[in-house]
């Protein structure tokens, strides 16, 4: 049979199993988009390329697997950039497929071309140009493969126009042998001699401590670490891209470390003497000062990208491995620990949650973002996905949810983009049946992709946005006041949106949670309502996130 490479592009994505695919499509892209109409493939008409590619984000996020996100050339890739750079920063596995002009164009300063693939290079694991159209044989599946193997991320496939539209002979038969798209599970054995160095730091700790992030961030590794921190009942700080993974409720929490992290987690870190350091890199918004962070703790550090082992922080101990594998056969093995000093670290951590909690609310003060974020997590428990835009509200989430599974927060971690909660909302929606997906938005980020509302109307899926209003850039306000004498410039929005307007012209269900207004009884019949909803929350933009770590200080001098 006879294939343009637009079918062939297809007819990958439905050999892979891709069910959605999301973008916007322009001249460049037109054959592939001709190739869709026949598909079983459902396609969503984004309103923005960056809103499609935080789509295709959600989706990812959500699902762990590979999503695919289409656009144009010229514009159409600039606008997708973003979505891919934040791919890349947190470690999502995307495939980007955009249109270009023809190869004989290239170069030539045509119409809405632009250098896709040197512009692409940096926020990517590989992208390419696809000069030929029977070279697409080859670059589907290894794209594929290469956005899940080690380390997942992004990749960018740039198909100029006249390659879309090439033919080639293809033999179905054939397309197993080519299209190999299975991960090859190597598990790495751990050396013998590793492990005795991993067991003999353990029995030498008297304050043992486990630094979780991103890199546990999927089911089964989350379970085994899970059972492997129940087994030693060691003390837990996690990262923004962590939370979940251990459960809030477990006693030996402590919370998110760092810049806006829980006192608690950061003075124990203080303590610590063995730091245990799971897919993680050292970002330096969760280790403040680095030359300070553990100043009195051995580090065993495990990732599977050998590029950030020893990058910032030089371990002890390090192994290159993925996490899910390390623990796996750590869990094999007999450890043995001081068990009495294990007690009275465990004591020193229950003070150190009491001492050192996060500031509440009044109980009688229902309408504080902080007893707002409390409620939503009490009414929905684990049946929900919660996405965050990126500010203040992101932070308050981050420490007042009480997350309890693996994958139930959404948020750009690495990037920090505004515009990142709604559309990725919309993604996690897609994927996640069942699912109540709350996106809490500030009024900043909120207006980054805010034309997405219309896309979630018109999918009318189950996404509850709370939008915290303070009509200010509320991070950048709270850093002018504390660290540049309160001068105010370009934080505050002068004129007043009226979101709800905004909202319900969208045709989404819009209200406002006021003082007359009962938040408990408001968030309860709006989560028992099936399709989208908008809730606006005013607040007040004197109130800071705290605690927080001084740009360039050690994490225990936070203000709080």
């Amino acid at each position: 049979m006879e294939l343009s490479g637009a079918e062939l592009i297809v007819r990958f994505l439905e050999y892979a199993g891709v069910e959605i695919v999301t973008g916007i499509p322009g001249g460049a892209s037109l054959p592939i988009y001709d190739a869709l109409h026949e598909s079983k493939i459902r396609h969503i008409l984004a309103k923005h390329e960056q809103g499609a590619g935080f789509i295709a984000g959600g989706m990812a996020r959500a699902c762990g697997k590979p999503a695919v996100c289409l656009a144009s050339s010229g514009p159409g890739v600039t606008n997708l950039i973003t979505a891919v750079a934040d791919a890349k920063m947190d470690s999502v596995p995307l495939i980007a497929i955009t249109g270009q002009v023809s190869v004989s164009l290239i170069g030539t300063d045509a119409f809405q071309e632009i250098d896709t693939l040197s512009l692409s290079i940096p926020i990517t694991k590989r992208s390419y140009l696809v000069k030929k159209t029977e070279d697409l044989i080859k670059i589907l599946p290894q794209a594929w493969i290469t956005s899940v193997e080690g380390r997942p991320g992004p990749v960018w496939i740039d198909v100029p126009k006249d390659v879309a539209s090439g033919k080639i002979d293809w033999d179905p038969e054939k397309e197993s042998k080519y299209w190999n798209i299975q991960k090859e599970e190597i598990s790495k054995k751990i050396d013998p001699d590793w492990i005795d160095r991993f067991r003999d730091m353990i029995a030498e700790a008297e304050k043992p401590i486990f630094y979780i992030g991103g890199g546990l961030n999927r089911p089964l590794s989350a379970g085994l670490f899970r059972v492997l921190q129940e087994r030693l009942e060691f003390p837990v700080v996690s990262t923004l891209m962590g939370l979940g993974i251990c459960e809030d409720q477990n006693p030996l929490f402590l919370g998110m470390l760092g810049m806006h992290g829980s006192r608690a987690a950061n003075m124990a870190l203080e303590e610590a003497d063995l730091l245990i350091a799971l897919g993680v890199r050292f970002d330096d918004r969760a280790t403040g000062k680095l030359s300070e962070f553990c100043p009195n703790s051995k580090i065993i550090h495990v990732d599977i990208d050998a590029t950030e082992i020893g990058k910032l922080k030089i371990p002890n101990l390090s192994l290159k491995c993925e996490v899910e594998d390390f623990l796996r056969q750590i869990l094999e093995v007999q450890i043995s620990y001081q068990i009495c000093a294990l007690e009275g670290w465990k004591e020193r951590i229950s003070t150190l949650k009491v001492l050192y909690g996060l500031p509440l609310p009044s109980e009688d003060d229902t309408h504080h973002p902080f007893s707002v974020i409390r409620k939503i997590s009490e009414i929905l428990g684990d049946q929900a996905i919660v996405t965050t835009d990126v500010g203040q509200h992101q932070m308050w989430v981050a420490q007042y949810y009480s997350f309890q599974t693996q994958g139930s927060l959404l948020t750009s971690g690495g990037l920090g983009t505004m515009g990142f909660g709604l559309p990725s909302a919309i993604g996690a929606a897609l994927v996640s049946p069942g699912k109540r997906i709350v996106c809490v938005s500030g009024d900043g980020s909120i207006l980054m992709n805010i034309q997405e509302l219309d896309t979630l109307r018109e999918l009318d899926l189950d996404v509850t946005i709370l939008l915290m209003n303070n009509g200010h850039l509320g991070l950048v306000r709270q850093q002018q006041e504390l660290f540049f004498s309160s001068r105010f410039s370009a934080s505050q929005f002068v004129t007043p949106t009226d979101f709800i307007k905004i909202a319900s012209s969208f045709g989404i269900p819009s209200y406002e949670l006021g003082e007359e207004s009962s938040a408990s009884e408001l968030l309860s019949e709006v989560f028992g309502k099936k399709g989208p909803s908008f809730i606006v929350l005013k607040v007040s933009p004197g109130l800071h996130v705290l605690p927080m770590v001084p740009p360039g200080k050690a994490n225990r001098e936070m203000i709080h």
